[in-house]
């Protein structure tokens, strides 16, 4: 058994220093004889009390380290926070919920490179979480491996009225409409959202075990699961199977792919070139647009639809999805298990075709994520046209114009905003929010006043669960000089997601900067400071430099 980093605890070169980690190893109880032959393997745990999609995740571990036993190594658990988007949804709360993501790949990182592990089980469920843990992954290019804590089920699944859709439109007006947003379980919200798509998308880099991302959180087989990722990960470190051989730029490219196929999270454009800028190469906006045209959104899970991701594990999971794009992938790319996907999805299946559809018959021609540039957007921003109904997808409205999310919501509860308005909510980028907090709030006012024609422009950042022409990352922000900062009420703006352009019309925009000077917004003594001070631009995935 292979014990390739932490053999240093026990090298008698160093002396006495030896005797003294050997004696805080035994003081754990270890047996010194398991532990001087035996890899160590760090398993990082999320678990918290406070967020419904980690409150399970102690027992999963649990189960991890029985695998790590049972396949010949020696489990060491750590955690790192977890927070939960939902509950920092309307409060300044939401501000430090994007930055976690550096703060938790900096503690794994850290950590592991401190105590000398062989080998990382990663375990997490919710938005920041899972793409912090991967960075750190990329970083520190040891084994690792994911395994995802599932989703949850919404009530009204087991709600008298339930019509086969999750989706609150299908209950508009009556008692279930709530139902369709209540967790009924342990888990991840069971849409689309950034933690379901990137429970999906660390399956499809090859960093979870096949079939295993979308198992609901409360299922059997996620013990099982988790049991198998703690066998599997020994064998990765005795095989010498690190993240690096796994993402790769091709890995990355898959996972492109398959978020535009599922209608996955506009916070993807933030995430996969995090990873990517971890890995030391760029992922670049464009490669949304480049591959959208080609790629079909084949999934309607909520928002996008009336199925949620319990529909999708049901009909064969990502592995399923992954099965109906084999023609778009690169199949050579390894795995956790040692082989290429090309083995995944030979044993992949898609159970039900109205849940993942064909390439031939899509919910959407195009993918789900887009990228409009124009005078407004130099740098870009970015859409989710599968939450978009065709026929808002070109919208011309007048701007409304807020420095802060929380104005525009008292203008809603003002009820001044009308048909045609374009909300155009500013100084809420990483820099300028600080922290580009979600601005969810604001778009499901806008769902559920009744409003048919508004739309949202914002250096900020939505939800996973924001549907309607809403764009956001808009680049570059308005604390950074961007041209949104120049916009007055009244403007005519201009969404056409078709041509993919984002439009200040009949204005000298360069002009109106000259004359701007930024809003700055208070930012808290603390780490706060140090995030807006190497924070980068959304386009570049709000990485820290």
């Amino acid at each position: 058994m292979k014990k390739p980093k932490s053999g240093q605890y026990f090298d008698m070169q160093d002396g006495l220093i030896t005797m003294l980690r050997m004696s805080l190893i035994k003081a754990t109880g270890a047996d010194m004889a398991d532990a001087m032959t035996k890899p160590f393997i760090a398993v990082v745990n999320s678990h918290t009390d406070l967020n419904p999609g980690h409150m399970h995740l102690h027992t999963l571990a649990a189960r991890v380290k029985e695998g790590v036993i049972a396949a010949g190594g020696l489990p060491y658990e750590f955690n790192v926070p977890a927070p939960c988007d939902g509950m920092a949804e309307g409060h300044e709360g939401m501000r430090f919920i994007l930055p976690q993501r550096e703060l938790i790949a900096n503690i794994v990182e850290t950590h592991v490179r401190s105590m000398i592990f062989d080998g990382i089980v990663l375990i997490a469920s919710c938005d920041k979480i899972i793409p912090g843990m991967i960075m750190a992954a990329a970083r520190l290019d040891l084994p690792a491996i994911m395994l995802t804590g599932g989703s949850n089920a919404w009530q009204v699944r087991h709600s008298v009225g339930y019509k086969g859709s999750v989706d609150f439109k299908d209950y508009a007006g009556t008692h279930l409409a709530l139902s369709t947003c209540t967790a009924a379980a342990c888990g991840a919200c069971e849409v689309m959202g950034t933690a379901n798509t990137f429970q999906c998308l660390a399956e499809a880099m090859g960093l979870a075990l096949p079939g295993t991302a979308n198992i609901p959180a409360f299922h059997t087989d996620k013990l099982i699961a988790a049991r198998e990722t703690g066998k599997r990960i020994v064998a990765m470190v005795d095989e010498e199977l690190t993240t690096r051989k796994i993402l790769t730029p091709e890995a990355l490219m898959n996972a492109v792919i398959v978020d535009l196929a599922i209608g996955g999270s506009t916070n993807s454009t933030l995430h996969l070139p995090a990873i990517a800028h971890e890995l030391g190469f760029e992922l670049p906006l464009s490669v949304f647009n480049d591959l959208n045209t080609k790629i079909p959104t084949l999934l309607s899970i909520s928002p996008n639809g009336p199925h949620g991701i319990l529909d999708l594990y049901m009909a064969g999971g990502v592995g399923g999805v992954m099965k109906a794009l084999q023609e778009d992938l690169n199949l050579d790319c390894l795995t956790v298990t040692g082989k290429t996907l090309k083995d995944s999805v030979a044993n992949a299946e898609i159970r039900d075709e109205s849940v993942i559809r064909p390439k031939s018959a899509p919910y959407d021609a195009e993918g789900g994520t887009v990228i409009l540039y124009g005078n407004l957007a130099p740098d870009g921003a970015v859409v989710k046209q599968s939450a978009v109904a065709p026929d808002q997808r070109h919208f011309i409205g007048r701007a409304r114009v807020f420095n802060r999310e929380k104005d525009a919501l008292l203008a809603f509860d003002a009820r001044t905003i009308q048909e045609n308005d374009v909300l155009v909510i500013r100084y809420e980028g990483p820099k300028g929010g600080p922290g580009m907090p979600e601005t969810l709030a604001v778009t499901m006012a806008v769902a559920h006043t009744g409003l048919k024609r508004v739309a949202l422009v914002t250096d900020g950042r939505f939800s996973g669960a924001s549907e309607g022409p809403c764009v956001g990352h808009v680049s570059p922000e308005a604390a950074a000089g961007g041209p949104i900062a120049a916009v007055q009420d009244g403007d005519e703006i201009e969404i056409d997601i078709a041509n993919r352009t984002l439009s200040l019309l009949n204005v000298d925009i360069a002009a109106r900067q000259k004359g701007v000077t930024p809003v700055q917004h208070e930012v808290p003594p603390g780490f706060m400071r140090q995030y807006v001070k190497y924070v980068t631009s959304a386009a570049r995935g709000a990485v820290m430099e």
